[in-house]
C-alpha cells in the first residue's frame, strides 16, 4: 500500500510540475485556477510522500518520488508543452528511470 501510495504521490509531483507550466501561458482567471491546482497537487505529493516514510526507508522513498515525477514532468512537458524528443533528453531520461530501478534492486527493504 505504501508503494501505491509512493507512485502517486510521484504523479502528484509531476502534476505540480504541470500546472507550473500552464501558469507561465495563461493570465487572469485561469492562472489563478491553475496556480490552486499546483497547490492541491503539491500538498497532496507531500502529504502522501511522509505517509509512504512511515514505513518505507527514506533513502529509496525519496528517489522513487523524484525520479516519478521528474520522467512524468519531462514527458508532460514533450506531449503537451511541445518540448523536443532529443536522443539525449531520451537517454538521460532512461538512465534515471535504470537508476531508481537499480536503487530498488539492492536495496535491502
Amino acid at each position: 500500500m505504501n508503494w501505491l501510495m509512493l507512485i502517486i504521490a510521484g504523479c502528484f509531483e509531476a502534476g505540480f510540475a504541470f500546472c507550473l507550466g500552464k501558469m507561465k501561458e495563461v493570465s487572469g482567471t485561469e492562472y489563478f485556477l491553475w496556480g490552486a491546482g499546483f497547490l492541491l497537487c503539491l500538498v497532496l505529493s507531500m502529504f502522501l510522500l511522509a505517509k509512504a516514510v512511515q514505513t518505507l526507508p527514506i533513502g529509496m522513498a525519496y528517489p522513487v518520488w523524484t525520479g516519478i515525477g521528474a520522467v512524468g514532468t519531462v514527458l508532460l512537458g514533450i506531449f503537451f508543452f511541445h518540448e523536443p524528443v532529443t536522443f539525449w533528453r531520451i537517454f538521460f531520461i532512461s538512465t534515471l528511470i535504470i537508476s531508481v530501478i537499480g536503487l530498488k534492486m539492492v536495496s535491502s527493504h
